[in-house]
């Protein structure tokens, strides 16, 4: 992830615009998180509609108003801006703690072109080896929500201890009903899950025993 912007000059989306120009400031802001690059433009609709969700979606894993520690989440916007004035206007739709390209960076087209973008908005998930987790985000940002980081997350095998949405977060509150689809959606083994076996005794049709794999008692959700 790093190597992806190293001498290159992120500017936060504050009032100040403050740079992250060293390859410090760009290593604690991008390692071992997972990055979105938005790409949009002011001038398309679909862009427009789409940033409000996408704003209140960040903030809801990020703003410590929603969580008592902020998920390792990156967004970085990608302008695809047809003038200066335009990116500036859409970066208000934005939030603040978002990270983007200032116009004149001509390494917002490359991007485009190395990852492929075909239609805006596309929100491109890495994973911090900068792999691509999802080349374009958008739908399951629609329909899933702040849920979308997690299964982000366990994909990403990011280890991420301080990120809670609630306080009270106890081992099996930590599974969630939709662990099977996610699963199966990204490819992400899942070892903590085993079941209960009934091992017979000898060949002689003898009594069954029950053996409990799983140290829980319920077994279940």
């Amino acid at each position: 992830m790093v190597d992806l912007f190293v001498d290159r000059v992120l500017v936060k989306n504050n009032k100040d615009q403050d740079e992250q120009d060293t390859e410090r400031e760009i290593v604690m802001c991008l390692q071992n998180r997972i990055l979105m690059l938005f790409f949009a433009s002011a001038a398309c609709e679909s862009c427009q509609q789409f940033a409000p969700t996408l704003s209140d979606f960040f903030k809801r894993l990020t703003d410590e108003f929603y969580v008592d520690r902020a998920a390792q989440l990156v967004l970085l916007y990608i302008s695809l801006d047809e003038s200066e004035e335009q990116q500036e206007s859409f970066l208000k739709e934005l939030p603040k703690k978002c990270l983007f390209l200032a116009y004149e960076d001509p390494y917002r087209r490359e991007l485009e072109a190395m990852f492929n973008v075909e239609e805006l908005p596309t929100v491109v998930v890495l994973r911090p080896d900068c792999s691509i987790l999802n080349p374009n985000a958008v739908q399951e940002i629609l329909r899933l929500g702040p849920d979308c980081y997690r299964n982000w997350q366990e994909a990403a095998e990011i280890i991420d201890r301080n990120f809670m949405i609630n306080e009270d977060f106890e081992e099996k509150s930590m599974r969630s009903f939709s662990d099977p689809v996610r699963r199966l959606k990204y490819k992400v083994e899942d070892e903590k899950k085993k079941k209960k076996k009934k091992k017979g005794r000898g060949w002689g049709g003898g009594r069954e025993e029950e053996v409990e794999v799983d140290g829980n008692d319920g077994g279940g959700w």
